[in-house]
């Protein structure tokens, strides 16, 4: 039991290790200029090593997607259970937290966008959409819940909410995405893109059955830092 657990030990180092170097190539040279070569160079392995842990370099990419929700896990779970807190801050706290765990991975999330939308891509990206899903429904859920219970929402489905409220993220961050790849500008300097993170907003309170204009200002801090 104690060996097979360290070998787990072990090969979660590993492959950290290609992950961190990855991340590092990715930020200074780009995803497409990045070559698994450039990573069994930095960390002086073989190639059947690499292969070890990943089948591709587009495996490496999605899989610094899923650490990076490992680590928003870490950070948004105090969040929803600390017991100090109104449901309203802690939705607000939540999509704080989201917004920075991203602006941290700013050169990785601008980087994965052109690859996450290609189209021999679909099914993975269809699978990672499920897996965050399933991370994600339960957290918003409790903080819903816990509204409703506290009088600022009024929906009487809080699990079918948060799955609803994911549904308008990934399809604000779709549009996003859609004009990004097609206009040079940032995101808060994007016109189209205000309308649409005003309308989302204004669909998140109603669905909610929340005040209108209560989560408006985190969205608006949230988007100007784009």
């Amino acid at each position: 039991m104690v060996a097979r657990s360290v070998k787990a030990h072990e090969y979660a180092e590993k492959r950290n290790a290609i992950l961190n170097v990855a991340q590092r190539y990715i930020s200074t040279k780009g995803y497409e200029q990045m070559t698994t070569q450039d990573i069994l160079a930095d960390l002086q392995i073989s190639r059947g090593a690499f292969y070890h842990y990943f089948d591709s370099k587009a495996a490496v990419l999605f899989a610094l997607v899923e650490r990076r929700g490992d680590q928003l896990e870490q950070l948004v779970l105090p969040i929803v259970h600390d017991p100090s807190l109104s449901a309203l801050d802690k939705l607000r706290r939540y999509f704080a937290t989201h917004n920075h765990v991203k602006l941290e991975n700013k050169g990785l999330v601008l980087t994965f966008m052109h690859v996450w939308y290609a189209d021999e891509n679909a099914l993975l990206r269809h699978k990672l959409s499920i897996e965050g899903r399933k991370r994600l429904v339960p957290w918003l859920s409790q903080i819903i819940q816990e509204g409703v219970v506290e009088g600022v929402f009024t929906t009487p489905y809080p699990d079918q909410t948060a799955r609803l409220l994911i549904a308008l993220f990934e399809d604000f961050g779709n549009a996003i995405v859609e004009l990004l790849l097609t206009e040079n500008c940032a995101i808060s300097d994007n016109p189209q893109i205000t309308q649409m993170s005003e309308a989302t907003v204004d669909a998140l309170e109603r669905i909610l059955g929340a005040q209108p204009g209560c989560l408006q200002d985190t969205w608006r801090e949230a988007l100007s830092q784009w």
